[in-house]
């Protein structure tokens, strides 16, 4: 039996958890194209990515426990994403986005294999890089809804790919560092994170 600590159940690590909890309602929402359910439950969904680092910070809950929550929610809900997108708009997959993305999930790949075998645990880096694109994607799958995408797409890849060969770099040169270290300069230059 699972025993959970009290001290665990803070409400940025349930947010993190419903990450998990419901994207299965998600793929039941693509899978039979109720679009607009979808939607809803996606922005609702990609939104507790937002909150609980928000609400984390500012009400003093971080912890190691809450970042590796964050991690393994974020790795499975955005990777689905890219079955969601092909799903129900693969209007934007046409070239050069297959291409993209192929690319950028094989360097997604390549960085928590790298994780793994140097740290002998996945680690999703916090970068201001691999942020930005979060909320990218949150905002591809609104808009997608009403305009073609496909070049915002590209953009999101390319950025996603900059920032985990960014997330590699680091692996490389520095070993394992906090995960929400702001940038290989940061990190260069002994700057603290923000927590």
């Amino acid at each position: 039996m699972i025993k959970i600590k009290k001290e665990n159940l803070t409400i940025p690590n349930l947010l993190s958890l419903s990450r998990l909890i419901f994207l299965p309602v998600l793929f039941y929402y693509a899978i039979n194209e109720m679009r607009l359910a979808f939607l809803i439950a996606y922005i609702i969904l990609a939104s507790t990515d937002f909150f609980d680092g928000l609400i984390a910070r500012k009400f003093n809950q971080t912890s190691p426990i809450g970042t590796t929550m964050d991690t393994i929610a974020d790795v499975p809900f955005y990777i689905s994403t890219s079955f969601f997108i092909y799903k129900l708009h693969p209007e934007i997959l046409r070239s050069p986005n297959m291409i993209l993305l192929t690319i950028g999930l094989s360097i997604v790949g390549l960085s928590f294999i790298m994780s793994i075998i140097l740290f002998k645990k996945p680690i999703m880096m916090h970068t201001s890089i691999m942020r930005l694109p979060a909320v990218l994607v949150f905002l591809l799958m609104i808009f997608s809804y009403f305009f073609d995408t496909a070049n915002f797409l590209s953009a999101i890849l390319i950025i996603y790919s900059i920032g985990f060969l960014e997330e590699i770099i680091i692996f490389i040169i520095y070993g394992e560092v906090h995960p929400d270290s702001k940038s290989i300069y940061h990190i260069a230059t002994n700057k603290k994170p923000h927590v």
